[in-house]
């Protein structure tokens, strides 16, 4: 694929981060595919990401999503989105680590709690975030920060922002060939 440097571009960030909505859009601008690995999942399990958590529990899922993040590493050469919880698998952190190392492009896309939150509203196809939606995700943007940044190469705020200007910011990081 012809492009800019860093390519693929990994996305990876908390639930409503925007990772799909800017992952899509940063695709079409890049000429490039975009590939989400909850879609993976589900497409392999024949059922969605909700239905796999209550069905079979987080820790299967999470089996489920560590290979199918391995395989688009692998295989795609676009723009990846992972699910929020990617990086609580260690393995999946050295791969993204490795991806980075080798030229590849990672970027955390962050977001407050207040954002997080009106973008979540009440949606039921979040599971992770159970019954106290707000306070599961105040504990996953704490608990999970330090593994996204571990892994990223780029760290870009999305609250209060537009899709296009955070999609602006990886395109001119790709183009400038050093997103760090």
């Amino acid at each position: 694929m012809s492009g800019p440097s860093g390519l693929p571009v990994v996305l990876v960030g908390p639930p409503a981060s925007g990772k799909t909505t800017v992952g899509t859009r940063l695709a079409r601008e890049l000429g490039a595919g975009f590939r989400d690995t909850d879609h993976d999942v589900e497409a392999e399990a024949g059922t969605s990401v909700a239905d796999l958590f209550v069905t079979h529990g987080e820790p299967h899922f999470r089996a489920l999503e560590e290979r199918a993040v391995a395989r688009a590493l692998a295989e795609h050469d676009g723009v990846l989105a992972l699910g929020g919880g990617a990086v609580t698998s260690a393995h999946t952190r050295a791969l993204l680590v490795e991806h980075g190392r080798a030229g590849g492009t990672v970027v955390w896309l962050d977001v407050d709690l207040s954002t997080a939150a009106k973008r979540v509203g009440l949606s039921r196809d979040r599971p992770i975030l159970g019954v106290n939606p707000r306070q599961m995700l105040r504990r996953m943007l704490e608990t999970r920060a330090p593994l996204y940044g571990e892994v990223a190469t780029l760290h870009l705020q999305t609250g209060g922002r537009t899709v296009a200007a955070v999609v602006a910011d990886v395109v001119s990081a790709l183009t400038a060939g050093s997103p760090r």
